[in-house]
């Protein structure tokens, strides 16, 4: 077979540090929850007793742990979303909840920012909304910390800051799906595959910032994540 020749260099693999190796994890898809804490889709004046659905940010999105990002066009309301990340290492389609976890290589602290009012325009004009989420440098990140046969949080507090100030606060307990059973639904949905992230939604509490504001979050026992809007 000839060797493929390319119109035009291709994209550099987009890659999320491993904690505690020498060791980078490469990105396929980021697929995202939406609605997936009960006060979050109370403030959003949504239904809480409806079941999250998915989304997808592009690879090239992602942005690491301490970086600068810059203001996106198009909007005048940038919100933030902290959220626990599950990153895929074994593929597979429809996956049990029991065994989720094998599929799981790691955990991970993200921010699914959000152009708000860019997604709640599309929403009223019954269009796709993700040009709300889907935007260069929405999906910060920390390093993917491997679970190696640890068990899933069910608990723990999950809590953003901007400028030192608490704005979000909640558990990991109040997520409407938690890690296991959101692996299992979307594998119902699309074959997952290694490589493949999971943001897996955000308490309530999300709002606006803007040029200078530095946003930190923790999810208890995973890590914390810290950037600077430009």
């Amino acid at each position: 077979m000839s060797e493929i020749r390319f119109a035009f260099a291709p994209p550099a693999v987009v890659t999320v540090p491993v904690a505690g190796r020498d060791e980078a994890f490469p990105v396929r898809r980021i697929y995202c929850v939406g609605r997936n804490y009960a006060a979050h889709v109370r403030e959003m004046g949504g239904d809480e007793r409806a079941p999250p659905f998915f989304f997808q940010k592009p690879a090239d999105a992602i942005v690491p742990n301490g970086a600068v990002v810059p203001y996106p066009a198009h909007t005048q309301d940038f919100q933030y979303e902290i959220e626990l990340v599950v990153a895929i290492g074994t593929g597979g389609s429809d996956i049990s909840v029991e065994d989720a976890p094998a599929h799981i290589f790691g955990l991970a602290v993200g921010i699914d920012l959000t152009r708000r009012d860019v997604q709640v325009a599309a929403r009223k004009a019954g269009r796709p909304w993700e040009v709300g989420k889907s935007f260069d440098h929405s999906a910060p990140i920390t390093s993917i910390h491997p679970l190696e046969g640890a068990s899933l949080p069910s608990n723990g507090e999950i809590s953003l800051r901007v400028n030192g100030e608490t704005r979000q606060k909640g558990d990991l307990a109040e997520m409407i799906w938690h890690s296991a059973e959101i692996v299992g639904e979307l594998s119902r949905q699309y074959r997952l595959e290694p490589g493949d992230l999971i943001y897996t939604g955000t308490p309530a509490g999300v709002g606006p910032v803007g040029p200078g504001d530095v946003i930190d979050g923790t999810v208890e026992g995973v890590d914390t994540i810290r950037i600077t809007i430009a």
